[in-house]
């Protein structure tokens, strides 16, 4: 079993001074893995001190070294894809078959990325008598969700580190370890001193620190929106900026001359990967009346194909959530869900998966919009499968949400698809079976949070705009 005990502060590795120590469980096997020495509250202030002693030299520096710097630590990612993956597998339980797809390979793609636009920060901008320059925002800190570890840390990481920001990052306290993977790379190719820190702990500990402190001058919060209103009360006293991308219950609007199977199948897949643990599935499915019964028979084929099982084994499509507590609360939807009334279809679960957080592939029909299950994020594999009698009613039940996060529709061509897509309340909308990408800015509306990570206007959330006025 491993032992982590230090923090990663000021360009050395530092013993933490915590009180707690907190145990990684292995959600396949429910066995310990590593335990984890918590930050102290002197810990913490010691990574923010550091971070902005590094701040003036860092933001200082030119774009080709910062570039430079960021390409040397995508091609260490790359050396130690193996482990990236294999550190996804122990901490959530992600197949080992499709880990490095759905954990690794964008982030490093994203480094990259993020590299070449570093040179943006060196352009400026003449509007009138006033020339326009950009900025580094200053510190900034990272508070991060255990669904997608790596990748959540990299979508802050690499364009803070284009725009010469320096950070504090705190991963959450069930998967800390692709986070340490990454403070080894950064120490490894010479990232300078105080430009990285990393702390580990609770966040409803530390993250009111980060928050609330005045040398922090930014924060990017991914997680709950009951957390993220948190993060925001305790940022508004020092007026910083505050980047949070939190809940979602996401519209999928299926039209009556789609190629239904493959739509279908689209769906249910995308609800199913990662085991449903993704803020932006399309856990509503919005399908004609007149075509349920095939959606449903099409739908009920797709989740009896899902491979349920022993992450580590290839053939396995779906292993099981993070933790107990995410176990016991998606158990509790799908009870709620059939007290609401809805019909629930099902796999049983294989004998193997006595031990660990598994949880079948689930899909609801007879949904009604009202429901709590079509209208609260349930953050597992469940599908939510309502029916509407027109496009408009389709429309109206997709926005009908406190949630604007994602979207999709599937329609018989793109043009139909994206006339339909305008309509649609969200920061993302993806057409025709269209699948994430780095270069489209990702963020939400209404209580899906505010600002906007990935594309090249995630650099923006890391960027202070001066106006140098000439007469």
């Amino acid at each position: 079993m491993q032992n982590i005990e230090q923090l990663y502060i000021n360009g050395a590795w530092i013993n933490a001074t915590g009180n707690e120590r907190l145990s990684l469980i292995n959600p396949a096997t429910e066995q310990v893995f590593a335990e984890v020495v918590t930050a102290s509250h002197s810990d913490v202030e010691k990574a923010i001190w550091a971070a902005r002693q590094a701040f003036p030299s860092w933001s200082n520096s030119s774009a080709t070294q910062r570039a430079a710097l960021m390409i040397a630590i995508a091609d260490e990612m790359q050396k130690d894809y193996q482990d990236f993956v294999d550190v996804h597998v122990e901490m959530i339980g992600s197949p080992i078959s499709v880990a490095g797809a759905f954990h690794v390979d964008c982030p490093i793609e994203a480094m990259r990325y993020y590299a070449k636009l570093a040179v943006t920060m060196e352009q400026t901008e003449q509007q009138g008598s006033a020339l326009l320059t950009k900025e580094a925002v200053g510190v900034c800190a990272f508070i991060n969700p255990w669904n997608y570890p790596l990748h959540q840390l990299i979508g802050k990481l690499a364009p803070a580190l284009a725009a010469g920001c320096t950070i504090v990052a705190k991963p959450a306290e069930q998967t800390p370890t692709a986070d340490l993977y990454m403070a080894k790379i950064l120490h490894r190719v010479g990232v300078p001193a105080g430009v990285f820190n990393l702390v580990f702990g609770r966040g409803s500990e530390i993250g009111p620190h980060l928050a609330s402190c005045p040398d922090i001058d930014m924060i990017s919060f991914t997680g709950s929106t009951r957390a993220g209103v948190e993060v925001a009360k305790n940022a508004a006293a020092s007026v910083k900026r505050v980047c949070q991308e939190l809940g979602g219950k996401s519209p999928y609007i299926i039209t009556g001359d789609a190629d239904l199977a493959t739509a279908v199948r689209y769906g249910v897949e995308d609800v199913m990967g990662n085991t449903g643990q993704t803020c932006n599935a399309l856990t509503r499915m919005l399908v004609p009346a007149d075509k349920l019964q095939q959606v449903i028979e099409i739908a009920t084929a797709c989740i009896n194909e899902q491979v349920i099982g022993d992450p580590l084994l290839d053939t396995t499509t779906m292993g099981p959530l993070v933790s107990a507590l995410q176990q016991q609360k998606v158990r509790e939807y799908i009870a709620l869900g059939q007290a609401e009334g809805a019909t629930l279809i099902t796999q049983d679960l294989p004998n193997t998966c006595a031990k660990g957080f598994f949880i079948a592939p689930t899909i609801f029909v007879n949904v009604t919009p009202q429901m709590r299950i079509a209208r609260e994020e349930i953050f597992g594999p469940v599908l939510c499968i309502i029916s509407y009698n027109n496009i408009k009613q389709a429309i109206d039940m997709a926005n009908d949400s406190e949630y604007g996060l994602s979207s999709a529709v599937f329609a018989k061509d793109q043009t139909s698809a994206s006339q339909i897509a305008k309509e649609i309340r969200a920061g993302q909308c993806y057409l025709q079976g269209s699948y994430f990408t780095i270069d489209a800015p990702f963020g939400g509306y209404k209580r899906s949070g505010n600002g906007r990570e990935w594309g090249e206007q995630a650099m923006a959330e890391y960027i202070e705009t001066k106006a140098i006025i000439c007469d």
